[in-house]
């Protein structure tokens, strides 16, 4: 899935468990895990590609979906570690370890990868959720196909709208009991 829907899914489940009282504090750091994995997989090398050749697409633009194989190995690798719900699950134990509580936004990272499970093919990145201890991956649809972006960024629409009434209706009953 593109960033910004990461992005956009990991507030609203934030916005939600928040409302719920379920431990999240902030939204703004579940938001940001919840697109960490692209950033730490892409961002190294779309910086380097920027101060080397500018901005251009790394790959053939018309080719659908894009190969892999554009991309230096690096990327791959790190794309392994940030798209691993093994990795999560480590990381997400030994911050509790050391925090002797659990940080409930980290869970916006798990989100990222269940999300990117079925809305990558095998041609393109497909999420390796069980590396390192099993290559398994799913081929699933393109979140690029035109069909399905419209269908994802129309249930965002429709979930922040939700959230927007329910803090409106919150807001005049309180107003309201004064």
């Amino acid at each position: 899935m593109d960033i910004l829907a990461h992005t956009l899914w990991s507030g609203a489940l934030a916005k939600v468990a928040k409302k719920r009282n379920f431990l999240i504090k902030s939204v703004g750091w579940a938001a940001f895990f919840g697109v960490a994995p692209d950033f730490l997989a892409f961002g190294p090398y779309l910086i380097v590609r920027i101060l080397t050749v500018g901005f251009s697409p790394p790959f053939p633009m018309g080719s659908e979906p894009p190969s892999d194989a554009f991309m230096p190995q690096y990327v791959k690798e790190l794309y392994h570690v940030s798209h691993s719900l093994i990795i999560f699950s480590a990381v997400f134990f030994l911050v509790w370890l050391i925090r002797k509580k659990p940080y409930w936004e980290f869970f916006a990272w798990a989100l990222h990868i269940l999300i990117d499970i079925p809305t990558h093919t095998s041609q393109f990145f497909p999420t390796p959720f069980l590396w390192p201890i099993n290559n398994f991956e799913v081929s699933g649809i393109s979140w690029g196909t035109p069909w399905f972006m419209v269908l994802n960024y129309t249930l965002l629409a429709i979930v922040y709208i939700y959230l927007y009434i329910s803090v409106r209706r919150r807001r005049e009953n309180a107003a309201r009991a004064l």
